[in-house]
């Protein structure tokens, strides 16, 4: 694990001793809504399927690469263009010291629009999956290179009791081959180089090739126009996370157009 990964996961940790401080694992239990969900592995899967691009639109205000990405930020605003804009799913960054999101922003989100949510964060505690669901989230992104293959399993096995859906985030050719050996059917790649921030869009493009069939891949990071989506579609990719080239955009709806070559 790369010296950020460590730096942020390490003021997760510290986070979440003052958290649980307030409000227990066991408080927590007895808060968690009904096993309702607004499936976005089903949409995945589907898109994968038939063939239909869907992009889950990320909103985040800042991040260690590109430092603050908008100003005026009002999170449930930017949902509600996306999802008049086209997007199948939302993903919220709720990391708050490095990416200046906010876990709340989940529930505020939630009331005002019906596609499903993505909890994007550094899970490292089954604490957070219980507090994922409490805030509305329908699923969550657990990232291979700060979480073991049995940290996986068991982060997994316990979004499904209470409802939630998962995304295995991967970078290498060795994370996704774990991801592979865990079996679940949704694997994000991600074209960031977790060491220096560097993008590179090629990374999903030879690491598809290592994917048996079965499987719903995710590809994100660097995808800024539709000849990325097509050449990703090429190479049996249909499902997109997009965050930054739409939140820096003058026209939301225009930029999902162009994504879409509507």
């Amino acid at each position: 694990m790369d010296e950020l990964l460590k730096d942020i996961c390490q003021k997760k940790k510290y986070e979440l001793e003052m958290t649980k401080s307030k409000c227990s694992f066991q408080t927590l239990e007895k808060l968690l809504p009904k096993k309702n969900n607004r499936g976005l592995k089903k949409i995945l899967n589907d898109s994968q399927k038939n063939k239909n691009i869907n992009i889950i639109a990320e909103i985040k205000k800042a991040s260690p690469s590109a430092g603050e990405i908008i100003k005026e930020y009002v999170p449930e605003d930017i949902a509600t263009q996306y999802e008049k804009s086209g997007a199948g799913a939302i993903s919220i960054l709720t990391e708050s010291s490095f990416f200046k999101g906010n876990i709340e922003h989940l529930s505020t989100i939630s009331q005002k629009t019906n596609i499903p949510l993505l909890r994007k964060d550094f899970i490292i505690d089954e604490y957070q999956i219980l507090e994922s669901k409490i805030y509305k989230a329908d699923a969550i992104l657990l990232i291979a290179s700060v979480l073991n293959d049995k940290q996986i399993i068991k982060f997994i096995k316990i979004a499904d009791e209470i409802g939630l859906d998962c995304i295995i985030e991967t970078h290498s050719e060795n994370e996704l081959k774990r991801a592979i050996n865990i079996d679940y059917p949704i694997i994000g790649i991600n074209n960031r180089n977790l060491n220096n921030f560097t993008v590179d869009i090629n990374n999903t493009l030879k690491l598809i090739k290592k994917v048996p069939n079965d499987f719903t891949i995710v590809g994100e990071s660097g995808i800024k126009k539709f000849q990325d989506i097509r050449l990703y579609n090429d190479a049996g990719v249909y499902n997109f996370l997009i965050g930054e080239s739409i939140l820096t955009s003058k026209n939301i709806q225009k930029k999902f157009d162009e994504l879409l070559n509507k």
